[in-house]
C-alpha cells in the first residue's frame, strides 16, 4: 500500500513558485533556491569575477580588429523582442582574411536576481546559447569568449545582417539585478597568408542555413518543445551544388526537465498518489528529423545552470557548460540526394519523454562546389536500431531503487558526386545511457548516478583517399541530496554533486592522423538552509580538474572555490609525457559513486 506521507523533499517541489533561466515562467523545483543573505552593497568592495574553467583560444600572433556590436541593459524584458543591432563585416581592418574570429559576452549586474537563459544570434544562426551568473549585492562581472571562426562564411558576408540577443529578465522589488551586457567581436588576421585550400573537405562550410524561429517574436529564436508528442520544424532549401551538409543542433533544458535526470519514474509517482512532480523518468533523447524521417538523435550532456541544486556551488566557479553551452553535429551529407532538388524540405525536433520545456534550433552548415552548377547524389541505406529503453524497479511506498538502461545507434549512407569526384558517406551514432536512483528516507534522500556515453563517426570515401572523424564522449551526472524538515517552510538541505564532460576526437586524413583529448570533472559540496524560497544560509565548495591535450597544444587546470573565495588554483599549458598519459581516459561503463 503505498505511504500516505508526502515527504518533504517532494513536498517542496509544490509549494515553491520560482521564476528562472531554466523556468521563465513560475514553476516549482527542490533544486532552484535564492539567496537572501549577502553583504550589503558598498563602493569599497569590487564585483567578484565569474567564470567556467575552459582552454584558452589560441590565437595567432597578430593584432585584432574588434568591433563592440550591442550594449544593453537587460531590465524588465521579459517578454519582449530580442535586442537587435545591425551587423556588417569589419571595414577598417588592414587585413580581410581572418584566422580566428572570437565571440566575447561580458556583463555587470549587482542587487538579487535568478540567472537567466539567454541566446545571441546572427541573420537567425545561433552562436551562443548560455546562462546569467547570479548577482551578489557588491556586484558580479563575467565575460564568456567563443571561437566562432566554424561560422567565417556567415560573419564575412557583405549583406547587412542582424545580431539579436535575448535574455529574458524581470526587475521587481525583490530581484532588483540588471544585467548590463557588452557584445564584441574579434577579428585575428593570420600571420602568414593561408595557401588556397582545393580539396572536398575544407574546414568551414560555405553557407549556414538557420534553422531557428522567424522574427518578430516576444521571445528567442529557439523552438519550444512542450512535451514528448510536441515536434517543431522549419523549412529551407539548399543550394543545388551542395556537396555536403552538417546540421549543428543546440538544445537547452528547463522548468520541469531543467533537471530530468532525477525526475521520477510514472510507476513511482502514480503508486504513491503523488500528483504535480516532475516524471516520465529520468532518460531523454532528442530526435531530428529530415522531411518526417529520423536522421539523428542527440543524448544530451547535463548542464546544471548556475542557480541550480545549490547556488553557492557555483560562486564563482560555475558548472561545466554552463556558460557556453555544447552544441552536437549530425552529419546530414548522406541524405543530400533527396534535398538537391531545388525544392523545400522540413527539419523536425522532438524530445523522447519530455516534460515542459526545451529551447531547440540549429544550423545547417553546407559546403558548396565552387566548380559545379549543380551535384548530384543519391540517399543508400539507413540502420536504425529500436530505442531499447529498460527500467528495472523494486520501491516499497516511497523507498526504492530504479535502474534506466537505454541503447540507440543510427546509421546512414549514401553519396554525392561532385568535381571531387564521387564521395560516399556512412555516418554513426552510438548511444549508452546508464541511470541507478535510489529513493530513501520516505523520499527526504534522493541519489541519482547517470552515465550517456555518446559516440559519432563519420567515414568519407574519395576516389583518392579516405577521411574518417571521430567523437567518443562520455557524460556523467551524479548528486546526492539529503533533505531535513525544519517546520515553518523552512529546511536544511546536504547536496554533493559530480559532473564530468570528456571526449576525444579523432581525424584521419588520407595519410595524416590527428586527436584531441579533454578530461572535464567537478565536484561540489553544499548545504543550506531554506525559508520559503529563500537560502539564508549555506556553504558551498567546488574543485574542478580540467585536462586538454592534442598533437599541437595542452593545457591543464585544477582549482577549488568555497563560498566565492578561490582556495587553489593551479594551471599550465606544457605538453608533457605524465600529462598526455592522463588523457588516455575510457569510456567504460562502470558506474562510480563518488564519496
Amino acid at each position: 500500500m503505498a505511504s500516505s506521507f508526502l515527504p518533504f523533499l517532494l513536498l517542496l517541489l509544490l509549494s515553491f513558485s520560482l521564476i528562472s533561466a531554466a523556468n521563465p515562467v513560475p514553476k516549482a523545483t527542490i533544486f532552484r533556491q535564492q539567496l537572501t543573505s549577502d553583504p550589503t552593497a558598498t563602493n569599497d568592495i569590487p564585483p567578484t569575477t565569474f567564470f567556467e574553467v575552459t582552454k584558452p583560444i589560441q590565437l595567432p600572433n597578430t593584432k585584432p580588429c574588434s568591433t563592440l556590436l550591442l550594449q544593453h541593459d537587460f531590465g524588465y524584458t521579459y517578454g519582449s523582442p530580442p535586442v537587435s543591432a545591425q551587423y556588417t563585416p569589419p571595414s577598417n581592418c588592414p587585413s580581410t582574411d581572418f584566422a580566428k574570429i572570437v565571440l566575447e559576452w561580458t556583463a555587470t549586474c549587482k542587487g538579487r536576481q535568478f540567472d537567466r537563459i539567454f541566446g545571441v544570434w546572427l541573420g537567425g544562426v545561433e552562436l551562443l546559447r548560455s546562462c546569467t551568473a547570479e548577482p551578489r549585492a557588491t556586484g558580479i562581472v563575467w565575460t564568456v569568449k567563443k571561437d566562432i571562426t566554424r561560422y567565417y562564411s556567415l560573419l564575412m558576408s557583405n549583406q547587412t545582417q542582424t545580431l539579436d540577443v535575448y535574455l529574458g529578465n524581470i526587475v521587481d522589488s525583490t530581484y532588483t539585478g540588471i544585467y548590463h551586457v557588452n557584445v564584441s567581436i574579434h577579428y585575428y588576421p593570420f600571420e602568414k597568408k593561408p595557401v588556397n585550400s582545393n580539396h572536398a573537405h575544407n574546414e568551414w562550410a560555405d553557407l549556414i542555413i538557420p534553422i531557428s524561429r522567424n522574427l518578430p517574436g516576444n521571445d528567442g529564436l529557439w523552438f519550444e518543445i512542450q512535451n514528448s508528442t510536441d515536434v517543431k520544424s522549419k523549412q529551407f532549401a539548399i543550394p543545388q551544388n551542395a556537396y555536403r551538409a552538417v546540421l549543428e543542433v543546440y538544445v537547452s533544458f528547463h522548468e520541469n526537465d531543467e533537471f530530468w535526470p532525477t525526475n521520477l519514474p510514472n510507476d513511482y509517482i502514480s503508486a504513491n498518489n503523488l500528483s504535480g512532480y516532475p516524471g516520465d523518468g529520468p532518460f531523454r533523447e532528442v530526435i531530428v528529423s529530415l522531411d518526417g524521417k529520423i536522421v539523428g538523435a542527440v543524448w544530451p550532456f547535463t548542464v546544471v545552470f548556475t542557480g541550480g541544486i545549490n547556488p553557492l556551488l557555483w560562486r564563482p566557479i560555475t558548472a561545466i557548460g554552463s556558460f557556453d553551452l555544447p552544441s552536437y553535429d549530425i552529419e546530414i551529407t548522406p541524405f543530400l540526394g533527396a534535398l538537391l532538388n531545388g525544392k523545400l524540405h522540413d527539419f523536425g525536433f522532438g524530445v523522447t519523454n519530455a516534460l515542459n520545456v526545451w529551447y531547440i534550433d540549429a544550423n545547417l552548415h553546407v559546403w558548396l562546389d565552387a566548380k559545379s552548377e549543380k551535384t548530384k547524389g543519391m540517399f543508400l541505406n539507413q540502420k536504425i536500431s529500436p530505442l531499447h529503453e529498460s527500467l528495472v524497479s523494486n520501491f516499497t511506498g516511497l523507498n526504492g531503487t530504479f535502474l534506466t538502461s537505454v541503447q540507440r545507434s543510427i546509421k546512414s549512407n549514401g553519396w554525392v558526386e561532385s568535381s571531387f569526384g564521387k564521395i560516399v558517406t556512412e555516418s554513426t551514432q552510438d548511444f549508452n545511457y546508464t541511470n541507478i536512483m535510489v529513493m530513501s528516507k520516505n523520499g527526504d534522500l534522493q541519489i541519482v548516478n547517470q552515465i550517456i556515453e555518446f559516440n559519432d563517426s563519420v567515414d568519407f570515401k574519395i576516389p583518392s583517399f579516405v577521411h574518417n572523424t571521430k567523437s567518443l564522449k562520455s557524460f556523467s551526472f551524479y548528486i546526492y541530496s539529503d533533505t531535513v524538515d525544519k517546520g515553518g517552510k523552512s529546511y536544511e538541505e546536504v547536496a554533493n554533486v559530480t559532473l564530468g564532460f570528456n571526449e576525444k576526437k579523432i581525424d584521419n586524413f588520407g595519410s595524416k592522423s590527428s586527436s584531441s583529448v579533454l578530461e572535464n570533472i567537478q565536484n561540489g559540496h553544499g548545504s543550506m538552509f531554506v525559508k520559503g524560497n529563500l537560502v539564508v544560509s549555506g556553504l558551498g565548495s567546488t574543485q574542478e580538474m580540467y585536462n586538454y591535450s592534442d598533437d599541437k597544444f595542452c593545457y591543464f587546470r585544477d582549482i577549488s572555490s568555497s563560498n566565492y573565495t578561490i582556495i587553489y588554483d593551479k594551471e599550465g599549458d606544457t605538453c608533457t609525457k605524465s600529462k598526455k598519459s592522463r588523457s588516455k581516459f575510457s569510456t567504460g561503463k562502470s558506474l562510480h559513486f563518488p564519496a
